[in-house]
């Protein structure tokens, strides 16, 4: 028997150690999230002249919808996984303050670029944003919207980006979400099944019920099919995606509350963080 405090193979002490070993249980080429992720995604942005629906800049029909409809002024939004930055201009042209994030440095540069080219005044940030949180990411927000990066998340990643939302969403704010549907697109394999296979087939579906119970600690706005928007159209609109929208209640009995409150982990008291993941 040894001793001493040496390092041993003994290796988990933390949930973010857990989730560091759950990571690499997928295949290398599976990874989509984690900041060895960033080279997939630089490669799948250097050609800009593929048939990429989502290369077009054209922000979401569902983004649309709700900046028409919202009550209130513009506000602070953070893009999770920006691409190439479609939805960040069109928050930004709409008065919004704008922190806009990916892994790629090459959707980046595109974004940056297509930024210049609009006058338009974004914050761009390279790299994990969960690392960024609190240091160049700085909540809350009162929107935070992620088109097509939770649906390449592994299951385990998604207690990851609820300890996001806990931090960053403020009080009152929105979470706007577009993913794979059910019957549309994406993997339905059963989440034990994906850590058998090594491997996340593209990414994963989601059905309107196994949304509502992951983000259940949120009030539901709408949850819809996204509308399928013509070529000629001035937005972005599959309907293989899900468009939801979700409410951070506010404490009771305050209008404007200070910084949200941290959810508690089961069993650590504290949500661990994830590399961020880019698309669209």
């Amino acid at each position: 028997m040894s001793e001493g405090n040496g390092m041993t193979d003994r290796t988990i002490r933390t949930v973010d150690d857990v989730l560091r070993l759950l990571d690499g249980l997928f295949a290398p080429e599976a990874d989509r999230w984690t900041a060895g992720g960033a080279a997939w995604w630089d490669d799948f942005y250097t050609d800009r002249s593929k048939p990429v629906p989502f290369f077009a800049d054209k922000p979401d029909e569902n983004l649309v919808a709700y900046l028409d409809r919202r009550g209130d002024g513009p506000g602070r939004a953070l893009d999770l996984g920006c691409g190439p930055g479609r939805n960040t201009l069109h928050l930004a042209a709409r008065g919004w303050e704008v922190d806009a994030v990916d892994l790629s440095p090459v959707a980046i540069a595109w974004a940056e670029e297509r930024a210049r080219e609009a006058g338009a005044d974004v914050r761009f940030h390279r790299g994990d944003a969960f690392a960024l949180a609190g240091t160049e990411l700085t909540g809350p927000y009162d929107l935070v919207y992620d088109s097509g990066c939770f649906h390449h998340l592994p299951p385990h990643r998604r207690v990851s980006y609820l300890a996001l939302l806990d931090d960053v969403l403020a009080p009152g704010g929105h979470f706007g979400l577009t993913c794979f549907a059910a019957g549309g697109m994406g993997s339905e394999e059963p989440d034990a099944a994906l850590y058998r296979q090594s491997r996340l087939h593209g990414g994963l579906a989601y059905t309107p019920g196994s949304l509502r119970w992951i983000f259940s600690d949120l009030e539901e706005v709408e949850l819809r099919r996204m509308r399928d928007e013509p070529p000629g159209s001035a937005c972005f609109g599959e309907p293989f995606l899900h468009a939801a929208l979700f409410a951070r209640p506010r404490p009771a009995g305050h209008a404007r509350p200070g910084p949200p409150p941290s959810r508690a982990h089961r069993t650590t008291g504290s949500r661990p963080r994830v590399p961020a993941v880019t698309d669209g």
